[in-house]
């Protein structure tokens, strides 16, 4: 599909707010054809019969004229302007709506800074580009085709001199145009590059101050201003050459009809009438004529970021429900089950996952061990779908989780990350983020579970607390648990913690495990962790290394067995006695 396809697909809901802004831009084109007509008979008339009645009449209709000719021009605008407001505010809402659907790796490839710039100035060009080059280019249309005809009916000779350098105008603007869109490709690409470093700069500020980088940074921003810089100003200097050309250009038609007009009113080829009303649309063509060199510029502008916005939306997600996915009338029991599965990353060649065959009981207590690179977080992301992996190889309760409809599937599993990421709200919204109608009762009963309640409480605003961007005002361990607080809430059958305790001491990982344990639900909760101690409470322990699963069985039973979890909880016993 082309770019010009495109833009008519997103003009397409508002074809007739367009329509009617096109209708109205030709009523103030005929009109500003009229008018001069008007002016020519007027002058001719007077030139036989005088009359200051007459005149006054004359004036009059014409002041009525250009007052209609004005609102008519405000309406157009309003209209047209207004659609590509409209459609600005539509496309974010289908790229935001997009995203949202879109599988978690497509944000390892992808930049948040680059995503922003496309969402914001990217949107805008568009914007601009239905709205400014749409009603500019109605406007150009309609001037010639109304205008022209008309000053050739006046005079054939003078309208072709005063029309003959606009075939310049034209090759000046072909030449220029590719040059302008090679330049504005720049220009977005530098705004991208600069919006990210930003973006980092500003997540990563700890970081930075941490290891006094503060001058490193201001050199790297210096860097990508000074490019952004430069690519502005060569945009810049290629819009001020084109620009003046075409307005001189339109110029020297005017001296030129001055000139032969001047010397046709002489020889009595033309009425003064006549030559004034040929001024006036001449001068009328320049405006139209000059602002071509504008619409071509956002043309480019618009047509680089169809191309940048498309990209958005031409990523399909690979994790997505089909006409065949199952939707559940009661809820899943949380029977988890592996059947030779096996996954590998896109781009690897080492299978993150081999061959993998468990079951895990309805409501039983696993925990997950193993060294760093073994495929637990792969096995955590791959039992809700946030990585795409084959067909008959996982399932709940006997059904393949690809068959299951996505909003099924994670309603059904509380998943809480290595990474407990908090939004910058209070920390009552935080928790019940999952279940946003929840009372504060049930909040309160959620943190309760997550060993967050008592410290909530000691804080001055205590629930509403605001938690600042990422949860900053935070410790490790408290984001930890009122991310563990928001899984508990959902009242999910399937809960995973993907070494979710991380930053929580090992008495209060292990008490949060038995609080889950020894609560009325009976839910199933899979445990990864380097928490030896708090794994030795779960009902089984898999150990993990290269991706399988080398051992299974409880505590008890692999710590007298030689293998690698027996080497795994010496280890930790040694680390514990140096520290």
């Amino acid at each position: 599909m082309s770019r010009f396809q495109k833009l008519l697909n997103y003009l397409n809901p508002y074809k007739w707010q367009t329509a009617q802004g096109i209708f109205a831009l030709f009523v103030v084109n005929a009109l500003s054809v009229y008018i001069p007509l008007l002016i020519r008979d007027g002058i001719d008339r007077l030139k036989t019969s005088f009359t200051s009645d007459y005149l006054t009449q004359l004036a009059l209709f014409l002041v009525g004229l250009t007052s209609i000719m004005w609102v008519v021009r405000m309406i157009s605008r309003i209209l047209i302007f207004g659609v590509g407001r409209q459609v600005q505010a539509e496309m974010k809402q289908n790229i935001f709506e997009h995203i949202l659907r879109l599988e978690p790796g497509y944000f390892v490839t992808t930049t948040v800074g680059d995503l922003i710039n496309r969402f914001t100035s990217d949107v805008e060009n568009i914007m601009r580009l239905v709205g400014f080059a749409v009603l500019s280019t109605a406007n150009i249309i309609f001037a010639y085709a109304l205008t022209l005809p008309a000053m050739l009916y006046i005079d054939v000779k003078l309208t072709l001199l005063a029309l003959a350098v606009y075939p310049l105008m034209l090759i000046t603007v072909q030449l220029f145009s590719q040059q302008l869109r090679n330049q504005q490709v720049v220009v977005q690409e530098s705004i991208s590059d600069l919006s990210e470093l930003i973006q980092e700069d500003m997540s990563g500020i700890s970081l930075i101050k941490i290891y006094a980088q503060e001058e490193n940074e201001r050199r790297a921003f210096r860097k990508k201003n000074q490019e952004l810089f430069n690519a502005n100003l060569k945009l810049a200097e290629s819009r001020n050459t084109i620009f003046p050309i075409i307005q001189g250009l339109a110029s020297i038609s005017l001296l030129v009809l001055l000139w032969q007009g001047g010397l046709a009113i002489a020889n009595q080829e033309i009425s003064v009438g006549g030559f004034l009303s040929l001024i006036i649309f001449a001068q009328n063509l320049i405006f139209p004529t000059a602002l071509l060199g504008f619409t071509i510029t956002a043309y480019q502008r618009g047509e680089v970021s169809i191309d940048r916005v498309e990209a958005i939306l031409f990523n399909r997600p690979k994790i997505a429900d089909t006409p065949k996915s199952i939707h559940l009338d009661t809820p899943l029991r949380g029977q988890i089950s592996a059947r030779d599965f096996s996954y590998t990353h896109p781009g690897a060649e080492t299978p993150a996952l081999k061959q993998l065959n468990f079951t895990i009981n309805a409501g039983e207590t696993i925990a997950i061990v193993g060294p760093i690179g073994s495929g637990k977080s792969t096995l955590a992301n791959a039992i809700p779908r946030l990585v795409e992996i084959p067909e008959n190889s996982l399932f709940i309760d006997d059904y393949d989780v690809n068959s299951l409809s996505l909003d099924d599937l994670r309603k059904s599993i509380a998943y809480v990350p290595q990474e407990s990421f908090l939004f910058s709200t209070s920390i009552e919204n935080n928790i019940r983020y999952g279940e946003p109608l929840a009372s504060r009762s049930t909040v309160e009963a959620a943190a309760q579970l997550g060993q967050i309640h008592f410290e909530v409480l000691n804080f001055p605003q205590q629930y509403d607390t605001i938690v600042g961007e990422r949860g900053i005002t935070l410790s490790g361990g408290q984001r930890q648990r009122t991310a563990l607080a928001r899984a508990l809430l959902m009242n999910a059958p399937i809960l995973i913690l993907d070494d979710a305790l991380s930053s929580v001491d090992n008495q209060t990982a292990t008490a949060i495990l038995q609080n889950l344990t020894q609560t009325g639900q009976k839910r199933t909760v899979i445990f990864i962790t380097h928490q030896l101690s708090a794994a030795a409470t779960a009902d089984r322990i898999m150990v993990m290394d290269k991706g399988e699963i080398v051992q299974t069985g409880s505590h008890q039973e692999l710590i007298g067995r030689e293998g690698l979890y027996q080497w795994l909880c010496n280890q930790n016993q040694l680390e514990e006695l140096l520290h």
